[in-house]
């Protein structure tokens, strides 16, 4: 099967993050304290290693505060051991092709592992970027620990930048989680459509994730969870709901008043059954993901020996360029292609024109990378490209925290190694064909027919046990979102065989009746939507 590279609506701008102003503003403030002190000791030149640590700022804002803790502090971890394999790297040998090699394959390991954790956005790239910068930064060995102990202090105030919202709002993730699979439920339910269900079943799916997730079940959480379970029956059953009703929840989920009460829910046994069942764990992931991996490092290291071919002092920008790429299938690549290079190329325009205002001290320098930073965060939700105006002349300025550059030939590298990134990374993408991409839309089909028919065992039993069907119906909308999910992954890979759209298309049908159904039962024993 072959697929068509689209254009039309590649640099559509979207609608903004509900929350795009957190990560935006969480990273200045992560940023700015480390990179002031530099600045008022001299320092400057060791900005880079603070920076990778201020950088894991901007990682799992959508997390509740629970698992967020874990999350930052294993991207922590994560950043200091790349910063530390490009530091020991780059004093261990001079070797550029040496150097782009190991980065490349520290690449693949960063994107497997972001991959198979989901702990995007904004994913492997950041990780990627500051490791292989490191790759090409003068060291020796004795320098080595000082600047691993810069980063984990730095990440170690990110981590802390992360969690200090849930002071306030404790319950935040959680809410807004809420408040957009009822938007989402609602809209299905005004327009409907396939796309808009697909919209609102992920989104509820997303909501059951995160409630999961958020440790303690206190009464707000309880009270939230009601909340989803009316969006589960409104979508089984949307004729008997009312989508005012549930964007007026949504509505009311904003700031810290108390949760809308919904219709009692038989205590939610059926989450209770779920919190105790052990996580799935997140290394059975990466087997599916070999192939992303294997066109990571090789895109990534043909791209930085092109680079060094065409005598680019920088070649870590062409990688760093082709690891960006790569998404969850080839026709995504290539939309995210083209607006890394649209991006990109606008962006070293905007750092011509600030260049000046930047050269007039090292204090202008650091406050135009904190303006950059607050760009890139607040724009890219909207698409990448817009995003990339601001991250290009950011990473072009901080190339010059450990000294003057000549800016004509900081763009002139920064435009070749992105065009020369972009080709060829896209070309290892075509290369290495996903043929496990057929295979998971396999699985997903099986696991979906398999929770419809536990489900509607359940169903036929007189009295099922306490919990039992509430939990069978989440697990089979969750299977027919991930089935949902692995089919336009497939969809939009080259070179794959045939799907079995026909029956995805009775899987997806029936498990949809199978959810219905379940409202019937719950109607009948006297719970409302």
């Amino acid at each position: 099967m072959s697929t068509r590279l689209p254009l039309a609506g590649v640099l559509r701008l979207g609608r903004p993050s509900d929350i795009w102003f957190k990560p935006a503003l969480s990273v200045v403030v992560a940023v700015a304290p480390p990179n002031l002190t530099l600045l008022a000791l001299g320092r400057l030149d060791l900005a880079m290693y603070a920076m990778a640590g201020s950088l894991c700022a901007l990682y799992a804002h959508n997390r509740p505060y629970a698992a967020r803790a874990r999350a930052l502090a294993w991207v922590v971890l994560g950043m200091v051991t790349g910063l530390g394999v490009g530091l020991v790297a780059a004093a261990m040998t001079g070797s550029a092709v040496v150097l782009v090699t190991v980065g490349a394959l520290v690449a693949a390991a960063q994107k497997a592992l972001c991959d198979a954790t989901r702990i995007g956005p904004p994913g492997h790239v950041v990780l990627t970027f500051i490791s292989s910068a490191a790759l090409f930064a003068p060291q020796t060995l004795g320098q080595v620990p000082g600047h691993l102990g810069l980063a984990l202090a730095a990440g170690a105030w990110a981590w802390l930048v992360g969690m200090a919202p849930g002071l306030v709002r404790p319950h935040g993730p959680e809410r807004r989680a809420t408040a957009q699979a009822l938007n989402a439920t609602a809209a299905a339910m005004e327009s409907p459509s396939s796309r808009a269900s697909g919209t609102a079943h992920a989104a509820v799916q997303a909501a059951w994730q995160t409630l999961l997730s958020a440790g303690a079940r206190t009464e707000t959480r309880r009270a939230l969870e009601r909340l989803v379970v009316r969006a589960e029956v409104a979508l089984a059953a949307p004729a008997d709901a009312d989508p005012h009703l549930l964007r007026a929840w949504a509505r009311h989920l904003r700031g810290t008043g108390p949760v809308p009460r919904a219709a009692d829910d038989g205590e939610l046994l059926g989450v209770d059954v779920e919190s105790a069942m052990p996580a799935r764990p997140w290394w059975r992931a990466l087997g599916p993901l070999a192939p992303i991996a294997v066109r990571t490092a090789l895109g990534c290291a043909l791209a930085g020996y092109a680079s060094l071919a065409l005598g680019v002092g920088r070649p870590y920008w062409a990688l760093v360029t082709a690891a960006s790429l790569y998404q969850a299938n080839v026709t995504l690549t290539w939309s995210r292609g083209v607006q890394r290079v649209v991006g990109n190329l606008v962006g070293v325009l905007v750092f011509a024109a600030v260049v000046p205002l930047a050269h007039v001290g090292p204090a202008a320098l650091v406050l135009c990378c904190l303006a950059f930073n607050f760009g890139a965060e607040a724009l890219i939700g909207r698409n990448y490209w817009l995003g990339s105006i601001c991250v290009t002349p950011m990473a072009l300025l901080i190339t010059e925290f450990a000294g003057y550059q000549e800016p004509g030939q900081l763009i002139t590298e920064r435009v070749v190694d992105t065009l020369v990134g972009a080709l060829v990374g896209f070309v290892a993408a075509v290369a290495v064909t996903n043929r496990r991409a057929g295979d998971r839309v396999e699985q997903a089909l099986a696991t979906a027919e398999h929770a419809r028919e536990h489900t509607a065992r359940l169903l036929a039993e007189p009295h099922p046990a306490p919990g039992a069907l509430d939990s069978a119906r989440r697990a089979l909308a969750a299977a027919l979102v991930d089935l949902r999910t692995s089919v336009e992954a497939a969809s939009g890979e080259w070179w794959q065989r045939a799907l079995p759209q026909e029956r995805v298309v009775r899987a997806e049908r029936a498990g949809h009746r199978t959810l219905a159904a379940t409202t019937g039962h719950h109607r009948a024993e006297g719970v409302r939507p």
